[in-house]
């Protein structure tokens, strides 16, 4: 006897033996069993999801010789022939090759003779949607009032073409992408029932690059028994679908959470090296970020179906929620644009330079707050009155402001640049967005007490004060309390420092631009005007 595929084996013969598609199949059984089953039905899905599947059990179960339910005996001639795919009132077309008015006539004509074998004639048209617009008129009285004998079921991937007429005809039921973990477990038990030695990584593998198709699915387990000699290995499947080693993911990774540029270049020479396919190296990368940001949020619900739960962990205590974000999103924008440049390698690389040029900068790159002649933290009571000031550029700013050194005794004497103190601390995202627009109010030996305008509350949590205490912390090496408080702020914030700066050079741009001879001739000669909000401050 010939060898069968998987995909025909294990195709489903009941509604019982589906995978997923619960939502389509509770209709259809409610509709079976209490005999209100409508005349016409469209399904609607991607490929391999079980539309004809489902379309042929709802045939037979219409036409079974033992009773009109939703579970068919299987036994019956009917039944048989339905599975064999010779019944003869089982009328299915390929409205592919079947598009013009005349094949729709042939059968609209038909349709009006009584069925040869069972107790309804069905018609099962696939990818409907590739029927011609006359094609689609002619049906429509009889889809709509058809004779009782007759059942029109529809199947199409792309429902977007099928006319409104249609459709307002026609019960609906959208077949979702099957998850993957659906498909693993399916796939488990088939290798289980087969007797074919696998490990969980491979069919775990399968289970995803079929991207929610059960056919999909089977065909690769197919192709992946062959490639391994009846044995599935997960090292197998990986070189078979041309995926790298999750080893490879994880390097890249730690070496972008280190900020390590010479490691992760190596890291793409070695991937490149083994003719790797960077967007499928990406796609991957994607995946493990999200992982990690879960991982992040809830540590204890970590996916361990690959065994690699350990490095999932320790990357996502390793990495700032922060940066996990930043990476995803310029990895996402940087898939979406891969396709349209001609060297892969160099697109990759370039995403992955996005992620250490735009990653928020660590305190270790940032300037000292506070430079009395040391590279160690300055503490509270190295501070002494001095009456001078410590000269320190800011960020985005062309002034050098003053950091004034305050005397511990006080402590509630401050005029210390907060700004300075921030931009030394390790602190990204909200952390820092909440530093910035705050007023460092009073430091004493123990303690600093910020106050926050109330525009920003939305900005405050227990976590992110936590993390902003550690780095007060850290920085003057004492066990600091923070206090905020919700006022107005009697000085300008590092905030609102730097809009208004940013706000005086652009004036100040707009000032020189309407000044310049050569542009007011321009404006004269040819009656023109100057858009103030084209113009920008370069630095």
């Amino acid at each position: 006897m010939s060898y069968q595929v998987l995909a025909r084996k294990w195709r489903p013969r009941t509604f019982n033996e589906m995978v997923g598609q619960e939502h389509v199949l509770r209709a259809l059984i409610n509709a079976l069993d209490n005999n209100r089953v409508h005349h016409a039905f469209l399904f609607t899905g991607t490929r391999g999801v079980g539309k004809t599947t489902i379309a042929r059990i709802l045939a037979k179960s219409l036409n079974c010789e033992v009773a009109m339910s939703s579970t068919p005996c299987g036994q019956c001639s009917a039944c048989r022939e339905i599975d064999e795919g010779r019944f003869v009132d089982l009328l299915e077309l390929d409205a592919a090759s079947h598009t013009g008015i005349d094949n729709m006539r042939e059968v609209l004509d038909n349709a009006q003779y009584m069925p040869t074998r069972g107790r309804y004639k069905v018609y099962l048209i696939d990818e409907v949607h590739m029927l011609s617009k006359s094609a689609f008129n002619s049906m429509l009285k009889t889809l709509e009032e058809p004779p009782p004998h007759v059942k029109f079921i529809l199947a199409t991937t792309d429902p977007q073409k099928i006319p409104v007429t249609v459709l307002s005809r026609c019960l609906q039921f959208n077949l979702k992408r099957l998850p993957w973990e659906f498909i693993d477990k399916h796939l488990a038990h088939i290798l289980a029932h087969e007797g074919i030695e696998s490990e969980a990584a491979a069919h775990a593998a399968i289970a995803r690059a079929a991207d929610g198709s059960m056919r999909d699915a089977l065909s690769l387990l197919d192709q992946a028994i062959a490639y391994g000699g009846g044995r599935l290995s997960d090292a197998d499947v990986r070189a078979m679908l041309g995926n790298i080693a999750h080893e490879h993911v994880f390097s890249l990774l730690e070496a972008l959470a280190s900020n390590d540029a010479k490691a992760v270049l190596e890291g793409v020479q070695l991937l490149a090296e083994q003719a790797a396919d960077f967007s499928g190296v990406l796609a991957e990368l994607l995946s493990t970020l999200h992982r990690i940001a879960f991982a992040q949020v809830l540590p204890e619900a970590v996916d361990d179906s690959l065994g690699d739960a350990a490095p999932i962990l320790k990357l996502a205590k390793a990495m700032s929620a922060e940066d996990v974000q930043l990476f995803y999103q310029i990895g996402v924008i940087g898939r979406r644009d891969l396709p349209l440049i001609p060297d892969a390698r160099s697109g990759f690389e370039m995403v992955l330079l996005r992620m250490l040029a735009f990653r928020p900068m660590d305190a270790k790159d940032a300037a000292p707050a506070l430079n009395l002649q040391s590279t160690a933290p300055v503490t509270p009571t190295q501070l002494t009155q001095t009456g001078a000031a410590k000269t320190q550029a800011h960020p985005g700013s062309d002034t050098p402001s003053k950091v004034a050194v305050a005397k511990p005794a006080a402590g509630d004497d401050v005029a210390e640049d907060w700004a300075a103190i921030v931009n030394a601390l390790k602190l990204t995202g909200i952390a820092r967005e909440l530093a910035v627009n705050c007023e460092l109010k009073q430091r004493s030996v123990d303690g600093l007490h910020l106050v926050l305008d109330s525009a920003h509350a939305h900005l405050r949590s227990k976590k992110v004060e936590e993390r902003i205490e550690q780095a007060l912390q850290q920085y003057y090496a004492t066990p600091l309390k923070l206090v905020i408080s919700i006022d107005k702020p009697e000085q300008e914030t590092p905030a609102s420092r730097q809009q208004r700066q940013q706000g005086e050079r652009q004036q100040a741009a707009v000032a020189a631009i309407q000044a310049d001879a050569n542009i007011k001739s321009l404006c004269e000669t040819f009656n023109a005007s100057i858009n103030p909000d084209s113009i920008q401050p370069v630095d």
